[in-house]
């Protein structure tokens, strides 16, 4: 009999996660081949999110809890989650009840099927348009910069093989970037059907910094595209420049009376030095991240840990 591990990052989820928990236990009861448990993991949330784990942890002896010393991102608490799992299969799900938990046996049976990874895929995704922008950048930035296929739709629903998290847990840098990991892992990735429900409690714990960050994330901690677009853009801006000069001299000489412009040659100077400054702080970032990583900065503290029933925190 094979074991499910749900993992769940939490946040802000006082008011939606034991929901979420619920409709797991009453789906696994329907799906008597598998057994399961369910690991909850508290991103240092500033609400009452970590009391509603911790009586959930006492009230079940198949849900663990981890609380982070500081809030370190989603993807740090997949890892957290990850590295406490030992299911045969991984399920990383939301805690916003979003994600709908009763459709895991779509996921579970693509498992089953031959695929390594399995995401959910939705038709209508019901995200703030501000989130959706973020999704729809997001898949932009995996495309170009992971090699993601086009028709591959990532999400933050998934299913994975244990072979596949072993892969993803020698990763033990700062900035993890889960996509990148699986991307990475294997190319036996497919996509299931299911619907996504509108958010009924609270409102996203994205901003547009926490965006901004996840894009950066991924493409300086696993792609060194953006250096070679630097290469290049540096490149074209020589010769640009090359050819001006040389226009420059040829009309000087067909036509001594025509004066050097102050404002052309100041705009190319402008020019110029954003774009050399542009890609200053592009290698600043990568050397920055390098400097960071060799200092063995964590992906993630965690203050305390709550697991079993009646267990008392570690």
């Amino acid at each position: 009999m094979q074991k499910v591990s749900f993992i769940i990052p939490c946040y802000r989820s006082e008011k939606t996660l034991e929901g979420v928990v619920k409709e797991i236990q009453t789906t696994m009861q329907t799906l008597a081949q598998y057994t399961y448990n369910i690991i909850l993991v508290n991103d240092c949330s500033p609400d009452n999110t970590l009391d509603v784990i911790t009586r959930l942890c006492e009230q079940y002896d198949n849900i663990v809890g981890i609380n982070f010393a500081k809030n370190f991102g989603q993807h740090s608490a997949l890892m957290a989650g990850l590295r406490k799992s030992d299911g045969d299969i991984i399920v990383c799900l939301d805690d916003d009840g979003q994600t709908p938990a009763d459709e895991v046996g779509k996921l579970l049976e693509g498992i089953e099927n031959g695929s390594d990874v399995v995401y959910a895929q939705y038709e209508t995704k019901k995200h703030s348009m501000f989130r959706n922008f973020g999704s729809w950048m997001n898949d932009i930035m995996t495309r170009v910069m992971l090699g993601k296929p086009k028709d591959l739709h990532v999400t933050s629903y998934f299913a994975v093989k244990r072979f596949v998290v072993e892969s993803m847990l020698a990763y033990e840098n700062s900035y993890p970037y889960v996509i990148g990991l699986v991307l990475r892992a294997t190319k036996n990735i497919t996509n299931v059907p299911v619907n996504h429900r509108s958010r009924e409690i609270g409102e996203s714990g994205y901003t547009m910094k926490k965006l901004l960050s996840l894009w950066f994330n991924g493409f300086t901690s696993f792609s060194i595209l953006p250096l070679r677009v630097a290469t290049v853009v540096g490149s074209c801006c020589a010769g640009v420049g090359f050819l001006y000069g040389f226009y420059t001299i040829i009309k000087k000489l067909i036509n001594p009376a025509v004066p050097v412009g102050f404002s052309s040659l100041m705009s190319v100077i402008v020019f110029i030095g954003g774009m050399l400054m542009l890609m200053l702080g592009l290698i600043g970032e990568y050397i920055g991240r390098i400097y960071i990583s060799i200092n063995n900065s964590p992906q993630y503290v965690i203050r305390d840990e709550i697991s079993g029933k009646n267990a008392e925190n570690e």
